[in-house]
C-alpha cells in the first residue's frame, strides 16, 4: 500500500470542535527524556512511525529542540499516550506527535485526548495556526478524528 500523507490545519481556536468529556483523562506536561522515546516506540511501531526507529543521534536532536513541548496523556493515573507540539516561525504550532498506547486504543479516549492536545497547542500567545500531518499508515480512526475536531486538509483533497 502506498502511503498518502495528509496535512491538516486549524486557523482559529474557535474551529476546535471538542469531543465529549472523558472522566479521568488528563494532559500532563513533562520534559524531554528517555520516557518520550519509549512512548514513541510503543505508540508508533504498529504504524511504522519514523520516530519508532530513530537513531540515538536523531533522538538527541529531537529531544533538544527548544521549542518542543511534551505532554503525557493520562487515564485514571496511568500513562495512556503522548503528544508533543512545536512552536514555529510565523506563530504556527505543529502537533508533532499524538497517539495512544496500544492497550488504550479502542476505549473511546482519542477524541477527548485530541481535544485537550489541540486546546493546549493554541495556548502560546499569538498562535495563528495549529497544524499536523497524518498518513494512511496511521490508525484508521486518526484522520476521521482530526476532521471531527475541526481540522481541514491543506495538502490534498480528501
Amino acid at each position: 500500500m502506498e502511503e498518502i500523507v495528509t496535512q491538516l490545519e486549524m486557523t482559529a481556536v474557535g474551529q476546535l470542535n471538542p469531543a465529549p468529556f472523558v472522566d479521568g483523562l488528563t494532559l500532563e506536561a513533562t520534559g524531554p527524556g528517555p520516557h518520550i522515546r519509549d512512548l514513541h516506540v510503543r505508540i508508533g511501531t504498529p504504524y511504522r512511525w519514523p520516530s519508532a526507529t530513530r537513531s540515538d543521534e536523531d533522538w538527541a536532536r529531537w529531544l533538544d529542540e527548544p521549542g518542543r513541548h511534551y505532554r503525557l496523556i493520562e487515564y485514571r493515573g496511568e500513562v495512556a499516550g503522548a503528544a508533543d507540539f512545536e512552536t514555529q516561525p510565523g506563530n504556527d504550532v505543529e502537533i508533532t506527535t499524538f497517539g495512544l498506547l496500544p492497550e488504550f486504543v479502542g476505549k473511546g479516549l482519542g477524541g477527548y485526548a485530541l481535544t485537550l492536545v489541540v486546546a493546549e497547542a493554541w495556548t502560546p500567545p499569538g498562535t495563528r495556526r495549529v497544524w499536523l500531518h497524518t498518513s494512511t499508515l496511521d490508525h484508521p480512526n486518526a484522520l476521521p478524528n482530526y476532521l471531527r475536531r475541526g481540522f481541514r486538509s491543506f495538502s490534498r483533497p480528501l
